[in-house]
């Protein structure tokens, strides 16, 4: 595997039409995905002290962090108001290397920023909603 470049990992949200057009979230500086798995622990007497873990079962759960500039792109105003509506939204992760992730994803936390002669930021934290697979 070729080490890939991290300007180009998007996040993309829907339009809410059907077929779903994904848009890129403007002027992101930073994306972080994080795949959760809550484990089942199976441990018995004879694990022999080893713990032992069930396959396929438990919550399994994606979690999205980014920030960036605010270019108050139509992107970034679906983001806030699905944020201030609490409602969830199709977003797309995507890779340099081709590959798409796909999921509902509810905006767990919108955070803006700025000073006096510096841009405005902001950060988001979006959580998944149902499964989050591979498109």
């Amino acid at each position: 595997m070729t080490a890939q470049k991290g300007a180009a990992f998007l996040l993309k949200i829907g339009d809410g039409n059907s077929p779903i057009a994904y848009e890129t979230v403007a002027g992101l500086r930073t994306t972080q995905m994080t795949v959760n798995g809550d484990t089942v622990v199976v441990t018995h007497k004879q694990s022999g002290g080893w713990r032992d873990l069930l396959s396929g079962a438990g919550t399994r759960s994606v979690s999205v962090s980014a920030s960036g500039i605010f270019l108050g792109s139509d992107a970034e105003g679906s983001v806030r108001g699905h944020a201030l509506a609490g409602t969830l939204a199709n977003y797309e992760l995507s890779f340099e290397d081709g590959a798409k992730m796909r999921g509902q994803f509810l905006v767990q936390r919108l955070d803006y920023a700025g000073d006096f002669n510096g841009e405005r930021t902001y950060a988001l934290q979006l959580e998944s909603s149902g499964e989050v697979v591979p498109a």
